[in-house]
């Protein structure tokens, strides 16, 4: 703004000048101290006028810009067009800038969003339907006179009552992602000896390990108590689903190992087995929703697809985090932390005692 307001006023004043010179050349009564004066009379209201007449010129032009920038801050409008006098071309191009990056930048989001939704919504149609159609499948066969065959109808039901089950589970663990997502699932934290949770869950877990021949171990050096603080059923969940896919896609004569670190404010927690491993490239994406390693076999298998992505968000909810190492053939380690009970002191007649506190 302001080169070009100089520019237009010199080139004015320039006119000027040469007018008046012309005129003393001419014989007018005018020495150089006055034309000397009179540029610089001339150049100062000049430079004024022009300015503010382009101001005014490019206000009027821009001001429909300024209003839709900032559309969505009507607080802010007003006071920005009361402002734009203040403000420089700079000013204004800087804005402009950066309501075109934010623009990009949203529409961006919105077209990951909803990719992300159709992927979403896609899953879970596919989810859903597996089971619904075996369900039907297996009633059609009933209705047409399986319930009649004795070999056949006991057999079916059950079929049919598994994949009941599994439509239910997996309703509950989107329930549960949801709760987590919104914030709207409740936690409550607390103090708990997280090697006697995982002894519970080892002895709950038995029956399904020896059908595989697995042995569930804990690593040397995890024989004394590890105190944490956090929600002990939602950390229940997350150990036993640790447990439970070690277990499932483990090798027969396997071995599952649970292992404990102190880590001064945090105990880091392993689960690690020598079962067939995860290839590199599925490592990323393995806590992602509905998201299988073999897609046929999870389903065998009876899985949700959102185990995993269920773990994530809990231990998240905790301020924590969760990782995974893999290498195919050799077996998986998935580790997470939890915070410890923060030492309080306390003082007594005999000193100053301390002990642990949630």
């Amino acid at each position: 703004m302001r080169q070009i307001t100089f520019l237009i006023t010199f080139f004015v004043t320039l006119i000027c000048v040469i007018s008046v010179v012309l005129l003393f050349i001419i014989g007018a009564k005018i020495n150089i101290f006055s034309i000397c004066l009179f540029a610089v009379f001339i150049f100062i209201i000049n430079f004024i006028l022009i300015r503010l007449l382009l101001e005014q010129y490019i206000f009027r032009r821009i001001k429909l810009i300024y209003k839709i920038i900032n559309e969505n801050k009507k607080d802010q409008i007003g006071e920005d067009l009361k402002k734009f006098h203040e403000k420089s071309i700079s000013d204004v191009n800087s804005n402009v800038v950066e309501w075109a990056t934010n623009t990009k930048n949203e529409i961006a989001t919105l077209k990951s969003l909803e990719e992300y939704r159709k992927n979403y919504v896609g899953n879970i149609s596919h989810e859903l339907k597996t089971p619904i159609f075996s369900i039907q499948a297996y009633l059609h066969t009933l209705l047409d006179g399986g319930l009649e065959d004795k070999n056949i109808n006991i057999k079916y039901l059950k079929r049919a009552s598994e994949n009941v089950e599994r439509l239910q589970n997996i309703v509950e663990d989107l329930d549960i992602i949801s709760k987590l997502e919104s914030g709207q699932f409740e936690m409550d934290a607390q103090q708990f000896d997280i090697r006697e949770l995982v002894s519970d869950i080892f002895i709950d877990l038995e029956p399904i390990a020896k059908e595989k021949r697995i042995k569930l171990l804990f690593k040397e050096g995890a024989s004394q108590p590890f105190k944490v603080v956090g929600d002990k059923d939602s950390i229940r969940q997350v150990i036993s689903n640790l447990l439970v896919n070690s277990i499932k896609y483990g090798n027969e004569n396997g071995t599952t190992k649970v292992s404990f670190y102190d880590m001064d404010k945090k105990v880091l927690i392993e689960v690690s087995d020598n079962g067939i491993g995860i290839e590199e490239h599925h490592l990323k994406h393995l806590f992602d929703r509905f998201y299988r390693v073999d897609a046929s076999r999870s389903r065998k298998q009876g899985g949700s697809g959102l185990g995993l992505s269920i773990v994530k968000h809990i231990i998240e909810a905790h301020g924590q985090s969760i990782k995974v190492r893999s290498t195919p053939g050799i077996g998986s380690t998935f580790n997470f932390t939890l915070g410890k009970p923060k030492k309080k002191q306390v003082k007594n007649g005999e000193g100053t005692k301390t002990f642990n506190g949630t």
